[in-house]
């Protein structure tokens, strides 16, 4: 079986949406299945330079292949007219092609394209049909999503959605779609570093809880609750240390904003602005954290969490991440509704309990393991792929 991956690009700076690809990728090349990853050489912004690869040859990696293509003419929307020129030429050579985000304009050219040439694709929307980011450049989404996104929509051969809740409340434009719901996976990791020397390095004390959030610095992420809840903690007398981990390249005013509300209220003292982290910072990170908090307003699946999940962290997490069920379910953490008081009341209950923040970390760990590990995953999807093939 020969299947394309299609994303606009897999560059760090983009975070876990992007990256899942890699993962899906290597664990369906090692169930034998023959993967291409076809994506740009984008790296962030315009004024960054892109990826310094090679371009239009397949380069081999973990038992798949990337071909990365250049942004042009349209750069600042990750545009590549040679990706395209490829797909046209090289699509029918392969079984199905598996495009990920939608209203991006390479990922609705590269469904017509495949649409057109008989070539079967699954679209995986990135939580871009959530009515509640449909509301972001409201008019703008209507018009790109009725013209180009629905005809695409009504010609997938499946809608890949990460959650139940995401596939209910995901808006289609009057298409009846045919949907997967598949949940993302995470790659487990084989070594962490030495227990605490994250913890050391950035300067917190060994008797503070380390409360980390780390994601995209994007008003969607309920920041604006967390800061509230942790002030709030504080007025209590409740002893904390919190990280924030994470940058937002493309919208540096909002992040400038978030650092000066921390500078300007009672948590700058306990609070550490790492900015984006990666490697072996971002293992040490998770697993030094006493608890991880994301209470994001809408979340399609929430891939940080799982990975705080996988190295026995516990999670305090809202509604808004669609995977909260699951998290409560084998209580793998604390879910709360999107609300300042509640946020304030899970965290308290969460420091205050060492040893009820150990189980439920390794409820967490558990949990990652048997649904959330790339192999079950990529069995999962190659069923799929047979079968709409």
């Amino acid at each position: 079986m020969k299947i394309l991956q299609i994303v606009p690009s897999i560059s760090l700076v983009y975070g876990g949406p992007s990256q899942m690809v890699l993962g899906l990728s290597a664990a369906l090349a090692q169930q034998g299945i023959e993967v291409t990853i076809l994506t740009t050489n984008t790296n962030g912004d315009a004024g960054q330079p892109p990826l310094d690869v090679p371009l239009g040859v397949p380069i081999p990696q973990q038992g798949y292949h990337i071909i990365y293509f250049a942004c042009s003419p349209f750069r600042r929307y990750k545009f590549s007219l040679s990706l395209l020129q490829w797909l046209g030429s090289h699509g029918p050579d392969y079984g199905l092609a598996h495009i990920h985000a939608l209203f991006s304009p390479i990922s609705t050219a590269a469904a017509t394209v495949a649409r057109y040439r008989n070539l079967p694709y699954i679209l995986r929307p990135l939580g871009t049909l959530d009515p509640a980011d449909l509301q972001k450049k409201r008019v703008l989404k209507q018009l790109y999503g009725n013209l180009l996104e629905r005809p695409n929509l009504a010609g997938a051969a499946g809608v890949h959605f990460t959650t139940d809740q995401e596939a209910k409340i995901s808006h289609r434009y009057g298409v009846k779609t045919h949907d997967l719901v598949i949940p993302l996976g995470v790659n487990l990791p084989d070594k962490l570093p030495p227990l605490g020397q994250t913890r050391k390095a950035l300067g917190i004390p060994d008797n503070l809880p380390l409360v980390l959030f780390m994601s995209r610095i994007d008003p969607k992420k309920g920041l604006n609750f967390l800061l509230a809840a942790g002030e709030n903690l504080i007025n209590q007398g409740i002893k904390f240390h919190l990280v924030i981990a994470g940058s937002n390249p493309q919208d540096p005013v909002y992040e400038a904003q978030i650092k000066q509300q921390i500078a300007d209220s009672s948590l700058a003292s306990q609070t550490t602005i790492t900015g984006f982290v990666q490697g072996e910072v971002k293992l040490g990170l998770l697993q030094d954290a006493d608890l991880f908090v994301l209470p994001s307003y809408y979340e399609n699946f929430g891939i940080a969490v799982a990975e705080a999940m996988a190295v026995g962290t516990p999670v305090v997490i809202s509604e808004g991440v669609y995977i909260w069920p699951d998290v409560q379910q084998a209580s793998a953490g604390w879910v709360t509704a999107l609300e300042i008081e509640g946020l304030t009341h899970a965290l308290e209950k969460a420091i205050a309990d060492p040893s009820e923040r150990q189980k439920r970390g390794e409820n967490a760990r558990k949990l990652v393991l048997n649904q959330y590990s790339w192999s079950a995953i990529a069995q999962q999807m190659i069923m799929n792929y047979q079968s709409l093939i």
